[in-house]
This record gives structure tokens, C-alpha cells and sequence, in this order.
């Protein structure tokens, strides 16, 4: 009610707005967001201009919750593509006669169709929205909701293609001001025993995941959503107790104990267990008799703490509107059909600005990701500061959206969903800087290394330094095949003694370099227990200072390998407890580089007279590629990717 009236947006400014907007941020997802954005009447036209200006660019759009009846295969285009989104419908009720005491103005012959058509372009799961508690609801009407989803099922059933599953959410009704239904409320007693009827009906329906509100979350909003004055002392000390993020499960205990031990504070307790005993609600019988009707007249005429604010909308009409919903009886939308007269439109509010449904542009088609690969290109970067704080991941997308605001030609993989080929060497673990990273990125068009570094680098932060960028034959092997060590500057403490010297730490690290083996337990991924000697794993091992009485900075490099061959800062953490008999923390990790494998410059008639003199299991080795690959594979000390 409080949107009224209509202002649609020029398509032409939504259209410009978006394709500046994605080149200027980088985000390769952006979303049409509205009440109800299916009331945009140019939507599909706006969609799919979009879509076909930003084809090139594995562009995802993504609309909320919309009107099944205008979901067709225009919307299904704009939605569908390489990384197609979920889609959500909100029938808001389960049988016709609840849809049209709300005025949803949806058949069940326009649901079927809009599921079906979503079915049919590919969508094989499907978010609905449900409400239970409305005025007038039966019993009957809360096993629609079960009744609705199994005749969807069953008319969506094709042979040979897989069964469309359904993501449901039961939310439970709660009354806004400025509503016809403002003054109707459910007890929570009420709202617990419709969930466990609808439990119970939905327990045999397969490929269903049904998420219900949590009933206390409802009293809560029915309580803060019509509280008056004295909510205010309310809400500061709920806010003081932790109460925030509500809905989120995970403190949802919390912030009801604070929500109820801020309403007992502020002696409001009394009228949380009117909200809770469903205070309001004036339609408890199915079909209001004349005598009903007579007898809450009245109530609809008592003051509410919200009437001095003007929403424009008379009250009269919103009494007058929820006489409409009892009597079932839709209210055509006043955008498209004429005036309600609901008191809102005139010189304060202005009138309804409905930008009328536009001719559809042809599909062009969906992304097809460019996949040549003309160039690979090899960047030393760092992860300095606060970078330090950036996941793996986020920092992957980062790279994403820099080349894509450089507008640098990116080369993408294949399959399903193609992403930009972007390698990495190695994954940087959270909370560790560094000096040199290395990050493989292949292009389609060619570029001079400097001009890509000065690019790259005007859209990256600071901390992201790019030291030095080569280019590397695309036949090579990336940077991940060939890693093969990594330096690491590690600032260490230690705990059970107070003092030390830098003769100390010397003579751990002597100790350690003396002592052949030095063995670690760690439990694989398939939970067997494996244990390795680290000390082959180390090369080197150096104190670079001394600066604290109890702590150092030592310097070391150890294998890396993506192989699981490698060398953690926690296990030279382990090496320096067992050479000391002391406990050791660690402070802080920076990586200083990593070494990439030199591949050696082998001739073929090298290879050759090396392969005549060796025998492998027995056999003579036949130079052959096949042969080679198996051979290089299984040898200990090289890799095939040596080779090459």
C-alpha cells in the first residue's frame, strides 16, 4: 500500500543504467529488484535488450519473487543461460478462494501454466511462497497448500526427463499497518497447529524441502509492527542484549531471549501475550455472519497508534477494502484498470506513471564462451595489509572483475559453466600475506606484457602490487603443474620460556639440519593416519632476526608442491618444537615466493640414449609418446611436465 502510486522507470534509463554499471563494477550478476517486478510491464523487453547487449560477456540476470501468471519464454530467455538462476513464484495461497479474499489475482489455470512453462525451458526445481494465518483461512485451506503442490507434480510429470522438485517456505501471516488487513491477527497456539496439519500432509510428497517461519519470529513481528510509543524503550534494550539479525536461525534463540527479556524490562509482557493469544483476530469463523459483521464494525473505528500518519490512503477504503477480501471479491490493479479511488493519487502523491509493454527484441542467444587461447601471460603479484583478509575465492573473483573493468579479452573454459582462465600456482591460506604470488591469465587477443601489467594493475587495490608479468608459450605447463617450492618468512614465539638469544634459535636450527629424519602424523582426507618425514621436505632453514626476548623471524624453503608434497608453516612450527623441547607459537606468515620447477633442455637424441640404457620394470622403454608419458609419470625424481 505504501508504493502507491505506480512509478515505473524509463527503459532506456534502466538499460543504461545497467550495461554502465556492469562494466564499471566488473559483477558478472546483477538483479531487476522490485515488490513485484513482473508489474514492470517492460520488463521482457528491458530484459532482453540487456541480455543481448551483454551476451558476449557471460552476463547472469536474476529477478525475486514474481508473477507466475506473466512468467512466459521471454522471461524464461532472460533468466536462462550458462549459470541459470533459481526461480521463485509466491501463490501466497493454496486453493482459489484464499487468492481471491487476498486479491492475488491468479487461477490456478495461470499457475499451472507459468510452472509448466518453467518446466518446460529447462527449470527442473522451483522456490514457491506460501502464507498461512490469512483472514478467513480454513483448515481446508491450509491442505490446498499440500493439495496444490501434488497436482503440480503430477501435471508436470514427462516421461524420460527428471521429476520437478519444489523449494518451499510456510510463512506465517503478520499484519502491517496501513493494510486492510491491519486489524487481523493469529495466536501463536493457532499458528503451531496449521503447521503440524501441513506437516502431516506433506510428509509423503517426494522431492520436497519445505522451510516453515519460526511462530515466536511471527510474534515478534506482529508485536513490533503495530507497537506504539512505548516500543521504543523496547527496542533500544533488546538492541543493548544482542538482539539483530533475527531471522537468521543461528541466533534466533538469542534474540528472542533478548527480545522477551527487554519487554518484561520495559512492563510490556502483558501485552506480548495478548499479540501471542492472537488479540486481533476478528475472523476467527470461516464465513462472518451478519451479526459478526455488525459486531466488529465498531472495533474497526477505534484508534490505532499509527492513524496520525499519513500515507495518503483513507482509512474508510481500507475498511471498506477488507469488506471486499470477506466477501471474496478481487479489486482489479488500478495501474492498469482505472482508479480505486483509494485517496492516494492527486497533487501530494501524484498518479500512477505506467510505462506500457514495449515491442520485444529478437534473442540473440545465449553466452558462448570464447575459448582460444592466444597468449598466456605470468604475473608475480602480492597479498599485502588487509588483502591478507580476502579469501581464496573472493580474491579469484576479484581478478574476474579487474579484467573485466580493464576490458582485457579473457580466454573461458568449456562445459556447463565456463569460467575465465585465471590459474593460480598455489591457494594462499587466509590471514597470510605475500610477495610472490603467482597467477597464470590466458587471453585471446595478444597483448604486450606491459600494457596488460599497466591494465591489470589500474584496477586492482593497492595491496595487490603486480611486481613483474611475462609471457610463456601456451603449450607450457601452468604455473600449478610446475610449482615446485616456496620461501616463507615466519615470525615465531615461544611460550614456556621467557628469554631468548639468537644463539638459541641457531642452535635449533643446526639441530634440525643434522638430524635426518624428523617424522609428522597428519590423517588424510580418507581419515588414515600417514606419517611423513618433514626434514626431506626442507631445503633451507635461516634466523633472519632476533627481535623480541622470546620470538624471532626465520626464513625457509620448503617443497610445495600441489601434489601434496609441501612443506607448511605449521610443520617447521613442528620441527622447531621437537629440536628445542619447547612450545612454539606462530605469529605471523608471510610468503616470500614461490619457485617454480626449471624444466631442463633435454635433446631428443638424449632422450633417446637415455631411454636405450634404461630398463623399466624389465622391459626395454620404446621411445614412443605414449610410452614417454607412462614413463615420466612413474619416475620419483622428475615429472612428466619436465619434459616438455
Amino acid at each position: 500500500m505504501l508504493t502507491r502510486p505506480a512509478r515505473d522507470v524509463e527503459p532506456e534509463q534502466v538499460i543504461e543504467s545497467i550495461e554502465q554499471g556492469m562494466r564499471a563494477t566488473g559483477y558478472n550478476e546483477f538483479s531487476l529488484l522490485s515488490l513485484s517486478c513482473s508489474d514492470y510491464l517492460a520488463l521482457p523487453a528491458v530484459g532482453m535488450e540487456i541480455k543481448n547487449r551483454l551476451k558476449n560477456e557471460n552476463i547472469t540476470l536474476s529477478l525475486p519473487s514474481q508473477r507466475v501468471d506473466r512468467f512466459d519464454e521471454n522471461i524464461a530467455h532472460i533468466l536462462g543461460g550458462t549459470r541459470q538462476g533459481s526461480l521463485t513464484f509466491a501463490p501466497e495461497a493454496g486453493t482459489q478462494r484464499m487468492r481471491d479474499i487476498i486479491n492475488k489475482g491468479l487461477s490456478n489455470e495461470e499457475l499451472l501454466r507459468g510452472v509448466k512453462t518453467a518446466f518446460d525451458q529447462g527449470w527442473d526445481k522451483i522456490k514457491l511462497y506460501f502464507m498461512i494465518g490469512l483472514p478467513g483461512e480454513t483448515d481446508a485451506d491450509v491442505l490446498g497448500i499440500a493439495e496444490t503442490i501434488e497436482w503440480l507434480r503430477r501435471e508436470c510429470n514427462t516421461r524420460g526427463r527428471r521429476r520437478l522438485d519444489f523449494n518451499i517456505t510456510i510463512s506465517n501471516f503478520t499484519p502491517k499497518p496501513h493494510t486492510p488487513f491491519q486489524w487481523h491477527s493469529v495466536s501463536t497456539a493457532e499458528f503451531k497447529r496449521k503447521q503440524s496439519l501441513l506437516r502431516y500432509a506433506l510428509r509423503y510428497i517426494r522431492g520436497l524441502k519445505v522451510n516453515f517461519t519460526d511462530v515466536r519470529i511471527s510474534a515478534m513481528e506482529d508485536f513490533v509492527g503495530r507497537g506504539d510509543r512505548r516500543l521504543s524503550s523496547v527496542v533500544r534494550r533488546a538492541w543493548e542484549l544482542g538482539a539483530g539479525m533475527d531471522a537468521w536461525w543461528e541466533s534466533l534463540d538469542q534474540a528472542h531471549s533478548a527480545w522477551t527479556q527487554a519487554i518484561a524490562e520495559s512492563d510490556l509482557t502483558w501485552k506480548y501475550r495478548q499479540v501471542e493469544n492472537g488479540e486481533w483476530n476478528l475472523f476467527a469463523q470461516e464465513t462472518p455472519t451478519d451479526e459478526l459483521k455488525n459486531e466488529i464494525a465498531p472495533s474497526l473505528d477505534a484508534p490505532l497508534p499509527w492513524d496520525y500518519l499519513d500515507t495518503g490512503i483513507d482509512k474508510q477504503w481500507l475498511k471498506a477494502d477488507l469488506q471486499r477480501a470477506l466477501e471474496s471479491a478481487t479489486v482489479p490493479d488500478c495501474s492498469f484498470e482505472g482508479c480505486s479511488h483509494c485517496g492516494v493519487c492527486g497533487v501530494d502523491f501524484g498518479h500512477n506513471v505506467v510505462v506500457p509493454p514495449l515491442p520485444i527484441p529478437n534473442f540473440a542467444g545465449q553466452f558462448v564462451p570464447d575459448q582460444r587461447r592466444s597468449q598466456r601471460l605470468r604475473v608475480w603479484i602480492g597479498k599485502t595489509g588487509e588483502m591478507a583478509l580476502v579469501s581464496h575465492l573472493d580474491w579469484m573473483r576479484l581478478f574476474d572483475r579487474a579484467i573485466r573493468r580493464a576490458s582485457i579479452a579473457i580466454a573461458f573454459t568449456g562445459g556447463f559453466h565456463p569460467n575465465p582462465r585465471i590459474i593460480p600456482a598455489n591457494a594462499l591460506p587466509l590471514g597470510t600475506t605475500s610477495s610472490g604470488e603467482i597467477v597464470d591469465f590466458e587471453l585471446t587477443e595478444p597483448l604486450e606484457p606491459e600494457v596488460f601489467k599497466a591494465q591489470l594493475a589500474a584496477q586492482l587495490p593497492a595491496e595487490m602490487p603486480i611486481y613483474r608479468v611475462e609471457e610463456v608459450s601456451i603449450k607450457a605447463p601452468a604455473s600449478a603443474q610446475i610449482l615446485d617450492k616456496a620461501e616463507y618468512l615466519l615470525t615465531v614465539d615461544v611460550l614456556d620460556r621467557p628469554q631468548t638469544s639468537a644463539t638459541d634459535w641457531q642452535t635449533w636450527i643446526e639441530a634440525i639440519k643434522t638430524t635426518p629424519e624428523i617424522w609428522f602424523e597428519q590423517t588424510t582426507k580418507s581419515g588414515q593416519v600417514q606419517r611423513i618425514n618433514l626434514r626431506d621436505r626442507l631445503f633451507e632453514l635461516d634466523l633472519v632476526k632476533c627481535d623480541r626476548p622470546s620470538g624471532s623471524i626465520l626464513r625457509y624453503i620448503g617443497h610445495y608442491r600441489n601434489d601434496g608434497t609441501l612443506l607448511r608453516p605449521d610443520h617447521v612450527i613442528h620441527l622447531l618444537e621437537q629440536s628445542s623441547h619447547c612450545e612454539m607459537q606462530l605469529l605471523q606468515i608471510h610468503r616470500n615466493r614461490l619457485l617454480l620447477s626449471e624444466a631442463e633442455k633435454i635433446s631428443l637424441a638424449e632422450i633417446s640414449k637415455f631411454a636405450e640404457k634404461l630398463k623399466f620394470d624389465g622391459i626395454k622403454l620404446q621411445l614412443n609418446l605414449g610410452d614417454f608419458s607412462k614413463f615420466a609419470l612413474r619416475l620419483k625424481s622428475t615429472r612428466y611436465n619436465a619434459f616438455h
